[in-house]
């Protein structure tokens, strides 16, 4: 019974890990192309051995995350403002409360529109765990 007990205290899940946005955020370029400034809140850069990318993205004024190929599924979601998203050569209007499920091997993009910036919240997994 200890053995059982040690077993299963060995293969526990590490507790949770609770990240403050306001501790994690950095004015940069959006990825791909460093089209206009973003406001990234990188949440999940500071999650010891992860499986998933998880962040906030503040698109300002005119700023874009440049058409790229992406090597897994991932969701663009829209907390607020308006926005474009581009999967190989389609383009779809995006606004609060939709979310653009991309898929793997797909070449991808989003833009802000409107007079807003755009908020989303963007997650994917990762390839391998991360240890940090």
């Amino acid at each position: 019974m200890i053995a059982l007990a040690s077993l299963l205290l060995a293969t526990a899940a590490p507790p949770a890990v609770i990240i403050d946005e306001t501790k994690v955020v950095r004015q940069e370029p959006p990825p791909h192309g460093a089209i206009g400034m973003s406001t990234a809140y990188r949440i999940s850069d500071v999650v010891p051995q992860r499986l998933m990318e998880f962040r906030k993205r503040v698109l300002h004024p005119g700023a874009a995350i440049g058409e790229h190929v992406i090597a897994h599924d991932e969701v663009y979601y829209v907390l607020s403002g308006e926005g474009e998203v581009m999967s190989d050569g389609r383009k779809a209007a995006l606004k609060p409360g939709m979310a653009a499920y991309l898929y793997d091997g797909a070449n991808v993009g989003i833009r802000q529109s409107g007079k807003e910036p755009l908020v989303l919240i963007i997650s994917y997994p990762l390839a391998k765990r991360t240890g940090n």
